[in-house]
């Protein structure tokens, strides 16, 4: 479904330039929940940026089911850190947003064809805002009135309504308490297993890559010697994860070995000059 092939992002840095991604040649299937992991600056929000289309490769391309990814679409939708929320609509009408855009421009939003069809996205909306766990009475509140892990419930029903091909997920859990991050996790995979959905999921916590992702993709920098300078990250690790285990998973032995796995397939190589301490 989705495919980097040899892709490379590099942004200016004084007269020369830094590399941020090289060579990524990724893989992903439909249905897969593939979480991505890496230290801060490895390029993760990068790489979500290059499958939404707001960011084009210096080298390679990026392919959704076969066709090259120019610009943001809705066969791709998008959860932010940040929850997405507009401060001044409500949450029916938050999660409707979309729905609305794709399919009236703003003049044919005062046609009868637009009345009827919002009052079908209003029930849609209502169906997606059930299912994330709210009430009906949440239906009608601002974002200011809801906490954070409600917040974000509703920025997912906001991506899951237009029926989006894949799910892109940067860091969505990182700005919630433990607890809450907890539950929210859960409703993940309980909605990726319901749906059939495929899910792309940035996250900086390997505890959490483990216990979501069908497949973990570790990116890592590579450090040249000779030339006493950081390269851009590449795939490090890749490897399968087991198959739906639940939350008991995240108490066991072959949890523990997992997440030390990874974090030791990101570790860079050390450099023993003066670079050592950026690497």
């Amino acid at each position: 479904m989705l495919r980097f092939d040899a892709v490379s992002v590099r942004y200016p840095f004084g007269n020369t330039y830094r590399e941020v991604l090289e060579h990524i040649d990724l893989e992903i299937d439909p249905g897969e929940f593939v979480t991505v992991i890496g230290q801060t600056g490895s390029g993760k929000t990068t790489l979500l940026r290059l499958a939404l289309g707001q960011e084009l490769p210096a080298r390679g391309r990026v392919f959704m089911d076969g066709n090259e990814i120019r610009e943001p679409d809705r066969h791709r939708g998008y959860v932010p850190q940040k929850y997405s929320l507009f401060p001044d609509k409500t949450v029916l009408d938050n999660i409707t947003f979309g729905l609305e855009v794709q399919s009236f421009s703003l003049l044919g939003r005062v046609t009868p064809a637009f009345f009827r069809a919002r009052k079908r996205f209003r029930a849609e909306a209502m169906q997606q805002l059930l299912r994330m766990g709210l009430r009906k009475e949440d239906a009608s509140k601002y974002p200011d009135e809801l906490s954070g892990g409600m917040q974000q419930r509703v920025a997912i029903a906001q991506a899951l309504i237009t029926r989006p091909r894949i799910v892109l997920m940067d860091e969505a859990f990182s700005a919630l308490d433990p607890n809450t991050r907890a539950g929210m996790q859960d409703l993940l995979l309980e909605l990726w297993r319901l749906t059939g959905m495929t899910i792309l999921f940035v996250t900086h916590n390997i505890s959490e890559a483990v216990y979501l992702g069908t497949r973990v993709v570790a990116l890592s920098k590579e450090y040249e010697p000779e030339q006493d300078r950081q390269r851009g990250s590449r795939v490090v690790l890749d490897m399968q994860m087991p198959n739906s285990p639940g939350r008991h998973f995240k108490q066991s032995a072959e949890f523990a070995r997992l997440v030390n796995y990874v974090e030791e397939a990101m570790e860079p190589p050390r450099a023993a000059g003066p670079m050592a301490a950026a690497v």
